[in-house]
């Protein structure tokens, strides 16, 4: 996982790794029908303290995994974030993966949607 500290106290982190370390994802019979091809890594799940929701830490994780990621040689990325109506609002609390508007920023491409309100999104991670 990719960790995110304030002082000694991790505060927010992105589990991600391979898909063979990480095979059971939400909807996966659905995601496996559409699999054009296979991902090299997968980021499944973010956590944010309360303490710290809303001021941009899911942000940081990602990129923190993304560099992780680099690090080891890049590669195919995937994430399934929540895909919110324009407008609507959620509790932070159910967004398990952030939002698809928030990857977007992070330069992830829409792949299709997977399962109720979730979707597929992939980002080409360069070796670095």
């Amino acid at each position: 996982a990719a960790l995110v500290f304030d002082g000694d106290v991790a505060v927010a982190w992105a589990e991600y790794g391979p898909v063979e370390e990480l095979p059971n994802i939400h909807h996966r019979k659905e995601w496996e029908q559409g699999v054009v091809g296979m991902p090299d890594y997968r980021i499944t799940c973010l956590f944010v303290d309360r303490r710290y929701r809303r001021k941009g830490m899911a942000v940081v994780a990602v990129r923190g995994a993304l560099a992780l990621i680099a690090a080891a040689g890049g590669g195919l990325v995937e994430s399934y974030p929540h895909d919110l109506p324009p407008g609507k609002k959620t509790s932070a609390s159910f967004l398990y993966n952030a939002t698809r508007s928030m990857y977007e920023q992070l330069g992830f491409n829409y792949e299709r949607p997977k399962g109720k309100g979730n979707c597929v999104m992939s980002k080409v991670v360069p070796a670095g």
